[in-house]
Order: C-alpha cells, then structure tokens, then sequence
C-alpha cells in the first residue's frame, strides 16, 4: 500500500483502509474489466495470521521506527486489521458480481502444508489447530462467507476481540469468492514435542521431514504435498483452484559461456506440474499453474539476489554490482516447451 497510508492510519488496523481500497478495486474493475477476466483480491492474505504479517500483510507501524524485523508483535492489532481486509475484499467481490457479473473474482492464499510428526494424538491435534490458524481461517471466511466455527476459540486463545460494525456479516456473506489460488512452495512437519529438528529455512518455522530432501534456503521439498494439498483444498471448498506461485529458490552459477544449467529447478517444476496433474486425475477442479517465478527478484522472505526463482537470469548481485543483462536459463527452454505443449511434455 502506499508508504502514506501506512503513516496516516497504521495501514489496515483502521477502517479507513476499507473505503479505500473499494474506491481502488472500482477504479480498476471499471477500467479493466473488459481486459482482465481474473481477478485476486489480496495477495496471500493469511500471511496477517503470523507475526511478521503485522508488517508484511497490514503494514501496521504505529509507535514504531525500528527495523521490521523487530516489529513488536501485536494480534489484536494484527488480527483486527485482517477482518478490515477480508470486509475490504468482500466489497470488491461484491462490486465485481452487482456490475460485471462475467468476471471471476478469487482468493489467494500462503499454503503451508503441516503433517503430524508423529501418530501421536497430540501431534495430529497440534497439526490440525496449525493448519486452520494458517490455511483455513482467510479462506473459510473468504469461500464460505463467514468467521468459521473454531474462530472464537482461537482468537480467544490468543487475547483478540474483532470489533466488527453492524452489516459486517452482510457483507462477508455477500461477498464470496468464485475460486481459490494459493501458494504453495514446500511442506512441514509439526509436534508437541519441544526436542524435534527444527528445519532451516521454512517460513512457518515447521520441523525436519526425514522423508524429504531440502533446498538450498532448507526448504523441504515435496511435490505430493501439492497434490495433497490441492484434495485437502478441494474437498473442503468444491470451487475452481488455480495455483499461481511454486518454484524453487536456488544458487545459479553462470558457466564461461553464458549458460546456467539449473536441472535442479526443472527437476522442481516437473515433478510438481505431474503431481497436479495427478490431482486432476484424482477429479480436482484445476484451471491453472503459474510458477514462481519468471525473472529472477530480490527474494522476498530473505531479500537476497542470491536466492533465484526465474528461468530467466538477472546479472545483479547482493553487493549491488552487476549490469541487470538478461539470460534464458536451462530451465527457460523446458519450460517453454511445457507451456506450448500444455504440460504434457515435460521430459
């Protein structure tokens, strides 16, 4: 959101924010709505469920000048900020469905897909609690049209009371989504039991698969998992899915010539793209991919260049030197040969 917003109001944590950013869905639904047939309300809006979401996910700052990664956490503030955005969010869909009725209107979703560790009953329930803090609470509400049944219980846990307005209900109820996307990059495990390996790199700070191998940045990586959890998904919602993020972050080396050979990433890529395909199979409402990602970025969870998702090379480096020359990879080749063939050639 602009910086400004973030300073006047202490971004989604007041209502303000709400009439906002209807006044900025209607400006581009009104102007684009003849383009662009798909639409994303928020961009993984769950991340407002964890900690850092207090900065990543509603920019709250309020009483704060120090450096955002040692944002005080606040869930009340956190939390009621994300009842803003999802009331913002129904609005739209709202908007969207009252005036262009062709359009399809969606959720999105950081998917973090939790096994138990272990049999033990403590850790099944500890997993389950997991997965609906992170996965199921945005998405329930979004979907659904309302605050899901284990709600109260959790906010209360936590010492949150969501100040709603009256009509709030209304308008979450009128404001269901068409279909649902999510990220999904990797898979965790999760236990009661406070002596278990913790895994490096996962955001969701989950515990080591010893199924699994790992990326450079230790995250785990398990293409069944997206199929497991595109059936997980789909039988809880029964709506149209689209993936729109998955890759793999990785250190590329640039050969004498040019060349980056990343047969690990296509690897990735091709071992995910036949695990939805297998979703399919399994009768999984499936309508799109796209993967995370095209060009290499600053990577977001550790803001290194370092860290690459593209199939496409950007000469830029974490000491700020470089020309920003673009070069197709390896990976660049495969995957526009599985996008002409619509996935079916991946070998």
């Amino acid at each position: 959101m602009p910086y400004e917003l973030v300073k006047k109001y202490n971004g989604w944590e007041d209502r303000k924010l709400i009439d906002l950013y209807e006044k900025y869905a209607k400006t581009l639904f009104d102007r684009y709505h003849d383009k662009v047939k798909y639409w994303l309300t928020f961009n993984e809006i769950n991340a407002g469920t964890l900690p850092f979401g207090a900065v990543l996910s509603t920019g709250t700052i309020k009483d704060y000048e120090g450096p955002i990664v040692n944002v005080p956490d606040n869930p009340q503030e956190r939390y009621q900020a994300l009842h803003n955005q999802l009331v913002a969010s129904a609005k739209a869909v709202d908007y969207a469905h009252q005036n262009y009725p062709d359009l399809m209107i969606g959720s999105m979703t950081a998917f973090s897909t939790d096994y138990p560790l272990t049999p033990n009953p403590d850790d099944v329930i500890k997993t389950q609690k997991e997965m609906q803090k992170m996965n199921w609470y945005t998405s329930d509400i979004q979907v659904r049209g309302e605050y899901p049944y284990y709600a109260d219980k959790m906010l209360k846990d936590m010492g949150v009371e969501i100040k709603k307005e009256e009509g709030d209900d209304e308008i979450l109820k009128k404001g269901k989504v068409d279909f649902y996307t999510f990220s999904y990059y990797m898979s965790s495990t999760i236990s009661d039991d406070e002596n278990a390996e913790a895994t490096e790199g996962n955001i969701s700070l989950g515990l080591k698969n010893p199924y699994l191998e790992a990326s450079d940045w230790g995250w785990q990586i398990d293409p069944k998992g997206l199929r497991y959890s595109l059936n997980e998904i789909y039988s809880r919602y029964g709506i149209p899915m689209m993936v729109v993020e998955n890759g793999l972050g990785a250190l590329d080396k640039v050969e004498e010539d040019g060349s980056i050979h990343d047969d690990y990433r296509i690897d990735y890529l091709r071992e995910h793209i036949r695990q939805m395909g297998e979703a399919i199979k399994d009768g999984v409402d499936l309508i799109g991919y796209t993967p995370w990602g095209i060009i290499d970025v600053v990577s977001a969870s550790t803001g290194e260049m370092a860290k690459r998702y593209g199939v496409i090379f950007v000469d830029k480096y974490d000491d700020g030197t470089g020309t920003l020359e673009r070069r197709p990879k390896d990976s660049f080749y495969w995957y526009k040969d599985v996008i002409e063939s619509n996935g079916a050639k991946l070998d």
